[in-house]
């Protein structure tokens, strides 16, 4: 069945390399293609991330989740080469990435999307795609001089950017500038771009972040036809119901560090998770202990304050006397 269907047969193999697999944070998998190690980045006397060890399977799709400001996008920054981690390190495909800039990482194969979305405004959508091409040749100073050099690979290039605008339903859209674009064509746009480096890894942050509901379903075929062509997919969402639709693993951070690993069926009623984004008992019932604790509490509450009342109405009496 998985052979005639090759998206099945992708959706199988990631599910079967996480199966077994302890749900802890750190576990690690059987063919990582991204591994992180004890990656620290304070600001002042606040720590963002304190990232002991991560591992990312290949061709999986896995989703990054957490309450707000649990550090999810300073992590990706770190990780992509925008920001520079105060210690630690990690290695993508087995190469050292930490201090690597932003171009050089991309170059690499491992891409990244924003939350609030990159498009150059005063380029066309469709230069916005062919700047995404790594290694032209007319980048270069003097083969930029002969057109000779690099008009085949241009049109190579720009034959790639119309198949993908194409895919993405953007190709109306060519010749218009970015900046009149909607939000959720520039989040359309912006993967499309992603994929003209032609990436190993691609790392969304808040894909469905201001997205119109009608693109929502388009974004989220976009990404599952990710994993098909053989990517490798990492995204931080706020969206339980996109986690649990399409990611394989989901990854859980709060207050800078993974406090949890599992598949989203398990991960959801995980004790740890509900405890990060709700506080720990928001909506499970008292024990009997715990109500005797709370009833001793609040009388002894009541009695302190009593007492303090009496000593309130003695003080005054005596004064006057």
């Amino acid at each position: 069945m998985h052979a005639d269907n090759p998206a099945q047969s992708r959706k199988a193999a990631a599910l079967a390399a996480f199966e077994g697999l302890a749900t802890e944070p750190g576990v690690a998998k059987p063919d990582p293609i991204l591994v992180v190690d004890k990656v620290v980045r304070r600001f002042g006397g606040l720590t963002a991330v304190d990232v002991g060890h991560v591992e990312i399977q290949r061709g999986s799709i896995t989703a990054l989740i957490g309450p707000n400001g649990a550090g999810k996008t300073t992590f990706f920054n770190q990780l992509t080469g925008f920001d520079t981690a105060d210690a630690g390190e990690w290695t993508f495909n087995g190469q050292k990435m930490n201090g690597v800039p932003a171009y050089k990482v991309a170059r690499h194969g491992m891409v990244r999307t924003f939350q609030l979305t990159k498009a150059l405004s005063k380029l066309t959508v469709i230069e916005n795609m062919r700047l995404g091409a790594q290694k032209q040749r007319g980048e270069n100073f003097f083969a930029g001089l002969i057109p000779g050099l690099w008009r085949g690979e241009e049109a190579a290039i720009t034959q790639r950017a119309e198949d993908l605008l194409t895919r993405f339903k953007l190709i109306a859209k060519k010749d218009d500038f970015a900046g009149s674009l909607s939000g959720g064509q520039r989040k359309l746009l912006e993967m499309a771009r992603a994929l003209m480096v032609q990436p190993e890894l691609v790392m969304l942050d808040e894909p469905m972040a201001g997205v119109n509901p009608a693109l929502t379903q388009s974004l989220l075929g976009h990404v599952k036809n990710l994993r098909e062509e053989g990517m490798t997919v990492l995204f931080v969402e706020h969206d339980m119901d996109m986690v649990r639709d399409i990611s394989d693993w989901v990854i859980v951070m709060a207050q800078g560090a993974v406090i949890a690993e599992g598949p989203p069926h398990s991960i959801m009623s995980d004790a740890r998770v509900i405890d990060a984004y709700l506080g720990a008992h928001h909506d499970a019932p008292l024990s009997a202990e715990e109500e005797q604790q709370q009833l001793e509490e609040a009388e002894a509450e009541l009695a302190a304050e009593a007492d303090a009342d009496g000593d309130s109405t003695k003080e005054a009496g005596n004064e006057r006397v």
